[in-house]
C-alpha cells in the first residue's frame, strides 16, 4: 500500500503532466520535462510508475476521474430539465476547448489520435473514459425524453454517442480553423438532433 506522501507526489506529477501534455502532446513532452516542472528528482519516476506507457494510462485515468466528477456535478440536478443540463455540458466543453490554459484542455481531444495507434493501454484508457462520458450523456438524454425536454425518439445511447462524436469532431476542427465556428455548427446540429428534426 502506498504512503499518503507517495500518493500526493504521484498526483502532483500527474497534475503537472496534464498541463504540459495538454499543451505539447504526449510525444512532445519528455519525462524529464515533467519531473523538472513537478520538482521531483529524475531518478524517482519509476518509483511512481512502472513505465512510460503505464504513466500514460495513469495520466488518462487521473484526468478522466477529475473530468467525470465535473460532468456529474453539471448533470446531477434533476430539478433542471435534462435538455438544459445537456446545454450546460456543451457550454462547459466549449469553454474548456477555447481556453488558452492547457490545464483545461480535453486529453481525449488532445491525445485520441496521437496515442491510440501507439499504445494499446492508453487507447483502452481513452475508450473507457469516453464511454463513461457517453453513458452519462445517455442517462440525461433518457431523462429528457421522459420529462419532454428532448423530443428526439432515437435510443438514448445512440443519440448520446452521436452527439459526443459530433463535439469531438468540432473540437478538432476548431483547432484546425482556429475559430469557434465549428462549435456554433455543433450546437446547431445538437439542437436539431434533440428535437428530432
Amino acid at each position: 500500500m502506498k504512503s499518503e506522501r507517495a500518493t500526493d507526489v504521484r498526483s502532483h506529477i500527474l497534475d503537472t503532466a496534464q498541463r504540459l501534455i495538454g499543451a505539447g502532446g504526449f510525444s512532445g513532452v519528455g519525462l524529464n520535462d515533467i519531473l523538472a516542472a513537478a520538482g521531483v528528482p529524475k531518478g524517482s519516476f519509476y518509483h511512481y510508475f512502472a513505465s512510460k506507457e503505464a504513466f500514460g494510462r495513469d495520466l488518462l485515468d487521473h484526468y478522466f476521474g477529475k473530468y467525470l466528477a465535473e460532468v456529474d456535478a453539471l448533470l446531477a440536478d434533476e430539478r433542471v430539465p435534462a435538455r438544459e443540463r445537456l446545454g450546460a455540458y456543451w457550454q462547459f466543453w466549449r469553454q474548456n476547448q477555447e481556453r488558452d490554459d492547457p490545464e483545461g484542455k480535453c486529453l481525449a481531444v488532445k491525445l485520441g489520435a496521437e496515442v491510440s495507434d501507439i499504445s494499446e493501454g492508453m487507447r483502452t484508457a481513452l475508450k473507457h473514459g469516453t464511454s463513461a462520458i457517453i453513458a452519462r450523456l445517455s442517462r440525461v438524454v433518457a431523462q429528457g425524453q421522459a420529462d419532454g425536454s428532448i423530443e428526439a425518439s432515437r435510443p438514448p445511447g445512440d443519440l448520446a454517442e452521436s452527439l459526443y462524436q459530433l463535439w469531438l469532431g468540432a473540437s478538432i476542427m476548431a483547432k484546425i480553423a482556429r475559430s469557434g465556428d465549428p462549435f456554433d455548427a455543433a450546437l446547431a446540429a445538437t439542437d436539431q438532433a434533440l428535437t428530432g428534426t
